[in-house]
């Protein structure tokens, strides 16, 4: 049997093309023509489904081979708006994801490392970034015979990552799902080619206003069905190659598939934090506003990119359409890039964050790019560090009492146990030994929080500060560590790890030297067995104090090094 015609319509004599029948015609021909429809569909949503595969694996092979990049690039780059665009356009094209450029944005603005202002910058160059799936299929999927070497090159990528280890197995993911893509893309052809066989381009609405609206609307429904625009946006572009639709009727399409987009970013934005809900809803504007306008202007603009990929010496449609797909993602660009700090500030004003909340930011969906989750991990600590060291420090200058902090402990302690539940869903870091190091320390310095925490619901924070003279020099130290930590809680200080390392080993060395004398003057009975006690249990107490705040320090300073136990054995309370 021909890809082009049912049996019933060769064993009539008729050539392939008579057999261009409306889609009933399955219908008309019986159970031959029942099984070559199925035969279409089967080919269509195979090929569809292939390629949402490939995309996946190719995807995360690249995601974690670029991960360092990828943060680099949105961290270092993202300055003005221009710079944040291209960033974000740059990174998309090479883990050909625009969600993961997304999840790496809303990562760094809850880690404060972006301003929403430049994530907005970044959002507009990933919706332009996307676009270069549209390229690769046109250029390379409808263009060339890949079909042919993209089984070895599944082969070879499959074997690398059952193989191999680290970068080169990832490798041969992406490998593997860039095979995977151009097989789907071969069999999406091959259905298209039935369809334009079976199906009446005219039987799509007219060119009219009402018909345009449809076909955006169909657009629409397709990237929300297969919750990929670049699924949708290939399946267009496979059924302009083999003739299905025309190029007036694949632009209006296409331009719903970049509109549907927005649909699937509002349902992953409910429930989900302050930053995530406003890149959401950054990305819906810019796609509604950018598609209302090339839609306002579809015939000009479609006519006028087919004309200049004319120009340049290509007649192909498909490529005028991955032209006009971008073109019309620059206009909005075009549009909105000078405009961003506006724009910024009305969706702060539209969704506004809710004050005093500690770790609020932080998203689950970041603990799926290690890199950032790790940075993002590592400011929420630092957060609920900077608060609860404050609030010591008032209670050590006795603007407060320790046992008035309790208020305070319920606040802290659901705030760590959250951002405790985020570090635990943070995934492998195999890329990076600092990220990884980062991580371990964020681990430290959880645990170190913990401690402090359980240290201030003690009852010898009474005794240390009882007003005895004689812990005086122990509270000053004490005191001395706290204000030096108060760059946990002001992003903009630089941190200051040797010199609180500094005043936490001088109450260790001193709690040393005095607590032999006090045994002594105890046992000749200078003291009181009872009050001597309490005087080492408050000295005991402020310098597990002050070492725990040293640690939580160290760690989230970045200064910790594999090298550190033994400094820290001759620090640690009760050495």
């Amino acid at each position: 049997m021909s890809m082009s015609a049912c049996a019933t319509c060769l064993s009539a004599g008729a050539a392939p093309p008579a057999c261009c029948c409306p889609w009933p015609s399955a219908a008309v021909h019986g159970s031959e023509g029942i099984v070559c429809m199925g035969s279409m569909v089967s080919s269509v949503a195979g090929g569809i489904g292939l390629f949402l595969l490939g995309m996946i694996l190719m995807t995360d092979g690249l995601k974690v081979l670029a991960g360092d990049s990828l943060r680099r690039v949105l961290a270092r780059f993202a300055g003005g708006p221009v710079s944040a665009m291209l960033s974000g356009a740059s990174a998309t094209a090479v883990v050909q994801s625009s969600h993961a450029t997304t999840l790496a944005t809303i990562g760094f603005v809850s880690a404060g490392l972006l301003s929403f202002q430049q994530a907005v910058g970044v959002i507009l160059g990933a919706n332009l970034g996307t676009t270069s799936t549209g390229w690769l299929v046109s250029l390379l999927g409808l263009k060339l015979s890949v079909g042919k070497i993209a089984m070895p090159l599944i082969g070879v990528g499959a074997l690398a990552r059952l193989v191999a280890r680290g970068k080169l197995a990832h490798a041969g993911l992406a490998l593997c799902g860039f095979g995977v893509i151009f097989v789907g893309l071969d069999l999406l052809q091959g259905g298209m080619e039935q369809v334009a066989t079976r199906f009446d381009p005219t039987r799509l609405p007219d060119d009219s206003l009402g018909g345009r609206l449809l076909l955006v609307l169909i657009g629409i429904a397709m990237t929300v069905i297969m919750q990929s625009s670049s699924a949708a946006v290939a399946a267009t572009l496979t059924a302009l190659s083999s003739g299905a639709i025309n190029l007036d009727q694949a632009a209006a399409m296409v331009i719903g598939q970049n509109v549907g987009t927005s649909l699937t970013a509002a349902l992953a934005a409910i429930g989900a934090s302050v930053p995530a809900k406003r890149t959401a809803l950054a990305h819906i504007l810019f796609n509604v506003c950018t598609g209302i306008v090339a839609f306002t202007v579809l015939p000009l603009l479609a006519h006028g990119v087919e004309a200049a990929t004319q120009w340049f010496g290509s007649a192909d449609d498909a490529i005028a359409l991955a032209a006009f797909h971008s073109a019309f993602n620059v206009l909005g660009i075009g549009i909105f890039l000078p405009l961003t700090g506006p724009f910024a500030r009305l969706i702060e004003g539209l969704i506004r964050d809710k004050p005093g909340k500690l770790a609020r930011h932080l998203d689950n969906s970041v603990a799926n790019l290690p890199g950032v989750a790790v940075e993002a991990a590592r400011r929420a600590l630092a957060e609920i560090a900077g608060q609860v060291v404050a609030r010591i420090r008032l209670a050590l200058l006795g603007a407060c009492r320790f046992d008035a902090l309790s208020r305070d402990m319920a606040e802290w302690s659901d705030a760590l146990t959250r951002t405790r539940a985020f570090i635990a869903r943070v995934g492998r870091l195999e890329n990076s030994q600092e990220e990884y190091r980062q991580h371990v320390s964020n681990l430290h310095a959880t645990d170190h929080l913990d401690r402090l925490l359980a240290v201030l619901k003690e009852p010898a924070a009474l005794k240390a500060m009882s007003g005895d003279e004689r812990l005086a020099p122990f509270l000053k130290l004490a005191q001395e560590a706290a204000t030096l930590a108060a760059w946990l809680g002001d992003a903009s200080r630089k941190a200051d790890a040797a010199s609180l390392a500094a005043a936490s080993r001088g109450l260790a060395d001193l709690r040393r030297a005095v607590r032999p004398r006090i045994m002594e003057q105890t046992a000749s009975g200078e003291y009181a067995s009872e009050h001597a006690l309490e005087l080492l249990e408050g000295m005991h107490w402020l310098d597990r104090l002050a070492y725990h705040i040293w640690r939580i320090g160290h760690h989230l300073s970045g200064a910790a090094a594999a090298g550190e136990a033994e400094h820290v054995a001759d620090a640690a309370p009760g050495a």
